[in-house]
């Protein structure tokens, strides 16, 4: 019984390790360096099929942006944008073990000196980008489904001036919520839809 124990636990960990490596960077300079999840089940990370479809319509590459992944979770749309070409990227999320996550990530990906990390809630986040005249290129938004603020937070970016003109921000969330043709001076481009996922690209024009 005992080695039966163990063979199970064994089994689970390996089922485990291999979750927590089964993302990658799919293109640009760091293609196919293995990327960690965050651990446990609170975070919903982007699936490598979603993400180069994503990047194939927005990219695919880039030249010098400046990026936001504002709910970062283990930073994987942030470090795809650097690995295309991106000049610096700031990720946000909440959760201390997603924090952890990504410095991991950008450290596996050599990438610290392109980024900035932060633990702190997303409209605090923005409040301190806004007093520091932060201005972004392009901009990440993939919240927990349960607590979409998405035009909430597309608003808040076009009052406060936080993103360039022709800036892109990505918003993702599930199929059963919808987000309007136009908020303040942003303008949706593409709305896509992967299973219960939909994308949807906004353009700001000032």
């Amino acid at each position: 019984m005992r080695g039966s124990a163990q063979n199970g636990h064994c089994l689970k960990c390996q089922i485990e390790a291999k979750r927590m490596f089964n993302m990658r960077v799919i293109a640009g300079s760091k293609k196919g360096r293995a990327l960690k999840a965050v651990p446990g089940k609170t975070t919903r990370p982007t699936t490598d099929k979603i993400k180069e479809s994503l990047f194939s319509i927005i990219g695919p590459f880039f030249d010098g942006e400046k990026v936001l992944d504002l709910f970062a979770g283990s930073g994987g749309l942030g470090i795809e944008a650097l690995s295309r070409g991106a000049g610096e990227a700031v990720f946000i999320d909440q959760a201390s073990l997603a924090v952890k996550t990504v410095k991991e990530n950008l450290t596996a990906c050599r990438l610290e000196n392109q980024a900035v990390v932060y633990r702190n809630d997303a409209m605090r986040a923005l409040k301190i980008f806004q007093k520091n005249e932060e201005v972004f290129d392009l901009v990440f938004l993939d919240p927990p489904y349960k607590k979409q603020q998405l035009a909430k937070i597309l608003t808040f970016l076009d009052e406060a001036n936080l993103v360039s003109d022709g800036a892109l921000v990505v918003c993702e969330y599930e199929k059963d919520d919808a987000l309007p043709d136009a908020i303040g001076r942003f303008t949706k481009t593409r709305e896509v839809n992967y299973g219960i996922t939909v994308l949807s690209i906004f353009k700001f024009e000032e």
